[in-house]
């Protein structure tokens, strides 16, 4: 391995141990067994190896998460049924990958200061939206098209951000599968019920 992947292992490493507000250039250095100067021969900067570090690491992320809405395609139950499963086994993930998720939200603030960290977030944030939204279309035996690919993907990411925020916080109290299911047959119900234009 070369200097400049195992600056990017060491990255990722310091991103899920120490979180991204926290890690310095020298905690990178002593975790990839490069030498400090390498940093900005490779990447230019700290910030632009962490934002590589992360896309890295949520791209990683994002695999694992499409093998677990994946699940049994061949499962019966209804739509329902089929989505309590799918966020079953997604907080489950979550809540193994805990630390990358705090790492991504100490990002955040950062996207006013740093265009790299801006970019890094907003490419994760379009290949989740196309992919989460075709996974779960495909897993739910829904028409796939790309405006439906787009909206479902938006939908199910922005529910992937709060779902996320609420473990972190208080995992005591935060939704379930279960939970999730439950509120969104009861909100699709009422507005079927209201037949609201779509």
């Amino acid at each position: 391995m070369g200097h400049r992947e195992a600056l990017l292992e060491g990255a990722k490493q310091c991103l899920t141990e120490k979180g991204y507000a926290r890690t310095t250039a020298r905690d990178i250095v002593a975790a990839s067994g490069a030498n400090l100067a390498s940093i900005g021969y490779h990447y230019g900067s700290k910030e632009a190896l962490l934002a590589e570090a992360l896309i890295q690491a949520n791209s990683e992320w994002g695999k694992a998460l499409e093998r677990s809405m994946a699940g049994n395609p061949d499962a019966a139950g209804q739509a329902h049924e089929q989505f309590e499963a799918i966020w079953i086994r997604v907080i489950e993930l979550l809540s193994r990958h805990r630390r990358l998720w705090s790492a991504n939200f100490e990002a955040f603030p950062q996207i006013e200061h740093s265009p790299e960290i801006r970019e890094a977030l907003a490419k994760g944030m379009q290949e989740a939206r196309a992919g989460l939204g075709e996974s779960l279309l495909a897993r739910l035996g829904e028409k796939n098209d790309e405006r439906a690919a787009r909206a479902v993907g938006s939908f199910f990411q922005a529910l992937l951000t709060g779902v996320m925020a609420q473990w972190l916080i208080d995992p005591e109290s935060a939704p379930t599968g279960q939970d999730l299911s439950r509120a969104l047959l009861s909100v699709t119900v009422g507005l079927r019920e209201k037949e609201l234009p779509v």
